[in-house]
């Protein structure tokens, strides 16, 4: 908290909050659509949920003794999910082998989110378990199929309402073309999984940058063909060095980088201000795991000051991604990390916040929820955070592409303005770490060379 407090002081006065109540106006026109005009609302998304998995195998129960102990990563079994009538990548995730008098598991496997061009083209779903090893390089090679199920959706339906497409035990099958496949299919029907499908309407907000960050753009909120601009962004440095000495070579670090993201009367409702600089690790180009840069995320306080939401760390990996990790920073309790992934230099990628199990991120996440309730409640780790399901994604290009980000929020995470704001703040944050965790041999965006 000293640094926080550090970061604080060190803004200008100009971030004093003269207009807090004119902002929540605003703010509550933008949720409301009312904001200078009609506004818009929030764009639609449903959201496909598949867990609870089991698998119940009478020759497997018989002749192994880890039925019902087996925890899920050490099962023989796992499954690929995937949805027919998108071009998405199938999601992978291992499966419990239960015994008739275990309960079934309560668990999430994998998530889909579909935004309104996509909600009709998804037509079923379709899960595929595997029997053998698991690890990346003979994952489906020399795993044993065991049979597959499939799932009809009706993903309109779900734009309104939660909708559960099955709850429950299914055999599970194989197409069959020989005698052989025949007896094969009947040993097959023997085998049970146990899964649940539901799908619950899951509107977002989104926003898109007319430009880098670096490049202070406007912020429109987008929904569909129609947008309207909702913020600006002021990019800054705490400290440019005004009187370089041409002979010198630029400095080995970057630091006192700023966003600062104004609402549309002028007024500051959030910031991102680097607060660690990115510095090369000894002897590298790198900015290292060990040392990572950070930045700070700050929402005014209601009272002319600054409080700390959230803090970003990013580095850049050996094998040239970038890696970072999210945390909040609550009043009354110890930071809590949100998300923790890398992301492409190259490719770029999507940072994602999304507290769906309670533990954020995983490829497959599997926490406390029982999703054949029809209910979104957990153990208590996400109620204490006020972040349930998904939270924020936003887009990050990778070098040498133009850089706009895109940012979804999902409408329970943004009561007024200053919600959104911080949102928003948080992807400039992530989008400039990118170019801050470039090799020190490489040249930075013009817009960031603090020696200029």
């Amino acid at each position: 908290m000293e640094l926080c407090c550090a970061v604080l002081c060190a803004h200008p006065p100009s971030l004093a909050i003269t207009k807090a109540k004119q902002s929540k106006a605003i703010g509550i026109g933008i949720l409301r659509g009312r904001s200078r005009g009609r506004g818009m609302d929030p764009c639609p998304f449903v959201r496909i949920l598949v867990g609870n998995l089991a698998v119940k195998s009478p020759a497997w129960s018989k002749t192994s003794s880890l039925s019902g102990k087996v925890h899920p990563s050490s099962s023989p079994f796992f499954c690929k999910i995937k949805v027919k009538g998108v071009n998405w990548e199938a999601a992978r995730s291992s499966v419990p082998l239960v015994s008739e008098t275990d309960p079934t598991p309560h668990s999430l496997a994998a998530s889909f989110d579909f935004p309104k061009a996509q909600i009709l083209k998804a037509s079923k779903i379709k899960i595929s378990v595997y029997k053998g090893p698991t690890t990346p390089t003979c994952l489906f090679s020399s795993a044993k199929l065991l049979g597959h199920i499939t799932i009809p959706l009706d993903l309109a339906s779900a734009q309104a309402r939660p909708c559960t497409f099955h709850n429950g035990w299914l055999h599970l099958s194989k197409n069959t073309h020989s005698q052989a496949q025949a007896q094969a299919q009947a040993q097959a029907q023997a085998q049970l999984l146990h899964l649940t499908v539901r799908a619950d309407p899951d509107p977002r907000f989104l926003f898109r940058f007319d430009g880098g960050p670096e490049c202070s753009p406007q912020v429109f909120q987008v929904k569909g063909d129609v947008k309207q601009p909702v913020f600006t962004c002021k990019f800054s440095f705490r400290d440019r060095d005004q009187n370089p000495n041409p002979v010198h070579p630029p400095p080995l670090n970057r630091k006192g980088w700023s966003v600062t993201v104004h609402d549309l009367s002028g007024s500051p409702v959030a910031a991102a201000s680097m607060v660690t600089p990115f510095v090369p690790s000894p002897g590298s180009h790198r900015v290292s795991r060990a040392n990572p840069g950070s930045w700070l995320i700050i929402r005014p306080d209601g009272d002319g000051t600054w409080k700390p939401w959230g803090r970003l760390e990013a580095w850049r990996q050996p094998n040239a991604a970038v890696g970072y990790r999210f945390e909040v920073l609550p009043a009354t309790a110890d930071p809590v990390t949100l998300a923790a992934s890398t992301i492409s230099s190259q490719h770029g990628g999507r940072f994602s916040i999304d507290a769906t199990s309670g533990v954020t991120p995983a490829n497959t996440p599997r926490g406390s929820w029982d999703l054949g309730s029809g209910s979104s409640t957990d153990l208590g780790f996400e109620s204490q955070l006020l972040y349930k399901g998904f939270v924020m994604s936003a887009t990050v290009n990778g070098d040498g592409k133009c850089s706009k980000p895109e940012v979804e929020v999902g409408v329970q995470h943004v009561t007024c303005t200053e919600d959104a704001a911080a949102f928003v703040a948080l992807a400039a944050a992530l989008d400039l770490s990118m170019e801050a965790c470039k090799l020190f041999s490489q040249k930075l965006r013009k817009e960031l060379r603090q020696w200029l």
